[in-house]
């Protein structure tokens, strides 16, 4: 098995586990969520949605100007992988070093946590970006970026749609206008809440906040891997299925 059936076959059992039904306390939790979301005023929500949105938009803003284009056009995808692995694990301590120390500082701190690791975040799907190659100053780059933002961080049910959307992307990408700001913020919101409020809890909330933010890294970097994979080998196809002018 060379390297590009392997990564295909890795695919392919990480897509088996994105679909995979989630556990029972996940589905309670998800629905005392959704009851707790159905009793703030729609007015909060809005206002929610637009200060989430403001964030992401400012971290888009900046992390193209932080992020150096790369030279990696004659790099095979697996080496492209091993300068990513590399960037995790430099975001990984960046992100364990900030929760420790915003978790020990009680709640304010505890509460800055979230702008800074959703800056964290993003700076690496940046990253992530430029090493495949891409133009990060292109919109629809960015929107693929949150697209896969997304597809770490959501519900199981809407995981499944977005991973629809990045398994299909070069049809899709024309139609797609904006993400759905109001799902995006609520989704990332629910998903890390509890984790993110015992960050909060004295005694605790460095310890918490170091190992929530090692394994958020780790998710993300699991899926954004497998998100450009499915995205090079689909690029690939159909660059092969073109076929060539005869004279």
């Amino acid at each position: 098995m060379n390297s590009e059936q392997r990564m295909k076959s890795e695919v392919e059992i990480w897509k088996r586990k994105m679909m995979k039904k989630s556990g029972m306390m996940n589905r309670i939790t998800k629905k005392a969520q959704d009851k707790i979301n159905g009793l703030i005023p729609e007015k909060a929500h809005k206002v929610i949605t637009e200060s989430i949105k403001k964030m992401v938009q400012a971290t888009l803003f900046g992390s193209e100007y932080l992020t150096k284009p790369k030279d990696t056009y004659n790099l095979s995808l697996e080496e492209k992988e091993t300068l990513i692995k590399d960037s995790l694990n430099k975001f990984r301590k960046t992100a364990v070093v900030e929760g420790a120390g915003t978790g020990a500082g009680g709640l304010l701190l505890g509460l800055a946590d979230f702008p800074l690791l959703l800056s964290i975040k993003m700076k690496f799907l940046f990253e992530v970006a430029s090493i495949h190659g891409y133009d990060v100053k292109a919109y629809e780059e960015r929107l693929f970026i949150l697209y896969v933002f997304q597809l770490a961080f959501s519900s199981d049910e809407h995981k499944k749609n977005v991973l629809e959307t990045i398994s299909h992307w070069e049809e899709v990408k024309s139609e797609l206008v904006d993400v759905d700001w109001q799902v995006l913020q609520q989704e990332y919101r629910d998903y890390i809440d509890f984790v993110k409020m015992l960050q909060l809890v004295p005694g605790i909330g460095a310890i918490v906040g170091a190992y929530a933010n090692y394994n958020l890294l780790d998710q993300l970097g699991e899926t954004a891997i497998n998100a450009y994979r499915i995205r090079a080998f689909n690029r690939n196809e159909i660059t092969e299925e073109i076929p060539l002018d005869s004279d």
